[in-house]
């Protein structure tokens, strides 16, 4: 390596200052905990009821705080719904992904989807409400919404498409299909156990799975147990049926 003669001009990388850099750390907490009250709204009273207003009431800071952590209601709402997808993947979809690609992958993957499913009949799910505040409107905020559940769903399609690779499913099967049934199971539940509180929704909608299942799997093949955690978490609906 030559050697550097002194008169050689050496670019020296400026060092960040250490409260610059405080600084930003302080201003990613806080607007970590400003997209966490949102998310907390926003699973309630939709996307539609989030305002800044609401948010500075919430989290103790005033309106101009808020706003100058995302610019506009949109891009808040955006956040909300990167922040609720993100959980959603680290929920559902990655824990699913040590089971054996096939059957047993896609049964986890119900699985974890029923476990944050059974949470979400008290709480709200934003994909849900979301599809029903955004579904006419066009927008970055329908965009990111829409965008967010494809990328789920493509998931779910993937996993069938192994099932077949794999020989667990007859080579018939229609992935859409198939996906489009194990994805009604779930909206059916929200309906029947959210809104009109049906006392066994929860067992139906692993039997749906289960029989989705048994429809499509090559004669061979044993159905493996879809959902035994999700069926066995108790859910309140009798209960809250009961006091009425």
């Amino acid at each position: 390596m030559p050697a550097t003669s002194d008169s050689t001009p050496v670019t020296r990388i400026p060092r960040p200052r250490s409260g610059t850099g405080r600084a930003l750390q302080k201003g990613q907490q806080t607007k970590a905990v400003i997209v966490e009250a949102a998310l907390g709204l926003a699973t309630h009273i939709g996307l539609e009821g989030l305002s800044i207003g609401a948010l500075a009431d919430v989290t103790g800071m005033s309106k101009s705080g808020v706003f100058a952590h995302f610019g506009s209601r949109e891009e808040l709402q955006i956040s909300v719904i990167r922040e609720y997808h993100t959980r959603f993947e680290q929920e559902v979809f990655y824990p699913a992904m040590s089971a054996p690609r096939g059957v047993a992958r896609l049964s986890a993957l119900f699985d974890n989807w029923m476990k944050r499913t059974s949470i979400e009949i008290d709480s709200g799910c934003i994909y849900i409400s979301g599809a029903v505040e955004f579904d006419d409107r066009n927008g970055p905020v329908r965009d990111a919404l829409a965008s967010s559940v494809l990328t789920w769903l493509a998931a779910m399609r993937r996993a069938i498409e192994q099932c077949k690779e794999c020989g667990e499913l007859r080579p018939d099967t229609n992935e859409e299909q198939m996906l489009f049934e194990i994805h009604g199971l779930i909206l059916a539940l929200h309906y029947e156990a959210r809104f009109l509180r049906t006392p066994g929704s929860m067992a139906r909608s692993v039997m749906g799975f289960q029989n989705i299942l048994a429809r499509y799997s090559v004669p061979s093949t044993p159905v493996a147990a879809a959902a035994p955690a999700a069926a066995r978490r108790k859910v309140s609906i009798q209960t809250t049926i009961s006091k009425e």
